[in-house]
């Protein structure tokens, strides 16, 4: 078996465009990352593109786990969290299947945690600046205001709270009640982090690119935005209220 202590974990719907060129290039790095595809019930036939790959190309590296219909992007992450538990990897990483995070940064988020001893790497688009590609101004300013805003109400100094491309590594996940966690969207990037925070994990912002999608279709909608909006002061709430867990020794 090809074995990896890395496995990045891809929420799907609709990405027949895409997820073979994802698979394939996240399987060229020079790093042995593992890969599993979190697929929503794509009518387009992106499950079915996954199962050709796993059987005739990368059986030992290549997962898949098939949902009915659309849940929501963070219980789609937390089902591929709990699955990761449940074997051997030491760091999990969250990566969008749209080529809008670049596959070969990767590794930089890995070293992060592996090498310099963070807890969760984010692949940071205004760590140091504004580093997007492609997008309408008034997407990247909507976005950049958004992770300022969660700021200013929470208190928690991440610049891009909104970031999905990011590493965590295992005790994190294994701390954080993920049964607790309750957003969906925009929303559950933002409470993961947080909720990292406040238990105490170290985080590092490591700068990227972020280069808006060629193919496929986006699943931004206006009701992710608004469970964001008021999801961050239900955070500030709960960064007062409540009792998070306790870091266990290593």
């Amino acid at each position: 078996m090809n074995g990896s202590d890395s496995i990045v974990i891809i929420p799907t719907y609709n990405e027949i465009e895409n997820i073979e060129k994802i698979i394939r290039s996240v399987f060229s790095l020079e790093k042995c990352f593992h890969i599993l595809v979190i697929d929503d019930g794509s009518p387009d036939g992106t499950a079915a593109k996954v199962h050709r790959l796993m059987n005739e190309e990368f059986t030992d590296r290549l997962f898949i786990m098939e949902r009915s219909g659309k849940q929501g992007l963070g219980t789609a992450y937390i089902a591929g969290f709990k699955w990761a538990l449940d074997r051997d990897y030491e760091y999990i990483f969250e990566m969008d299947a749209d080529f809008s995070h670049d596959p070969a940064d990767l590794p930089r988020l890995y070293a992060a945690c592996h090498d310099e001893g963070y807890d969760v790497a984010i692949g940071s688009r205004y760590v140091s600046g504004v580093n997007v590609v492609n997008w309408p101004m008034g997407r990247v300013l909507m976005s950049y205001f958004a992770s300022q805003y969660v700021r200013i109400v929470t208190g928690f100094k991440v610049h891009d709270t909104t970031a999905g491309f990011k590493c965590y590594k295992r005790r994190v996940l294994e701390t954080i009640e993920l049964d607790k966690i309750r957003f969906k969207g925009y929303a559950f990037q933002i409470e993961m982090k947080f909720t990292a925070y406040k238990t105490g994990f170290r985080i590092k912002e490591v700068p990227v690119i972020f280069v808006n999608r060629r193919e496929g279709v986006s699943k931004m909608s206006g009701g992710i935005f608004g469970e964001a909006f008021f999801g961050v002061m239900r955070l500030r709430w709960d960064g007062w209220t409540r009792h998070y867990p306790k870091i266990k020794e290593q």
